[in-house]
């Protein structure tokens, strides 16, 4: 997992998810959303592409930054595989995130 803060007109933090994010990558996951929510930014971006796995723990973190860091922020996963949007449309939550090939 890494992380990088970008300051334009809005505020854009965006992490990069590999590998599985399980019930122990998703604490780790979760403490960098932590940080970011001090920063509050308008626009949280998910590079998904390298990411094979996420687990109810991972979507779990997922609900925790929209709360964390309030309504108006705009959660954009990018070049999720398959395997991971199926998840997130079996749970209900690309009701509340954007799904993504390409973020400006």
């Amino acid at each position: 997992m890494s992380l990088t803060i970008k300051s334009e007109t809005k505020k854009v933090a965006t992490i990069a998810l590999t590998g599985e994010v399980d019930s122990l990558s998703a604490r780790e996951f979760q403490k960098e959303i932590e940080k970011l929510a001090a920063e509050k930014p308008d626009v949280l971006v998910v590079q998904a592409e390298q990411l094979q796995f996420i687990s109810s723990a991972g979507l779990r973190v997922l609900i925790f930054a929209k709360q964390k860091m309030g309504t108006h922020l705009a959660l954009y996963i990018v070049k999720a595989p398959e395997s991971v949007v199926e998840t997130l449309e079996k749970t209900g939550l690309q009701n509340s995130l954007h799904i993504v090939d390409h973020y400006l």
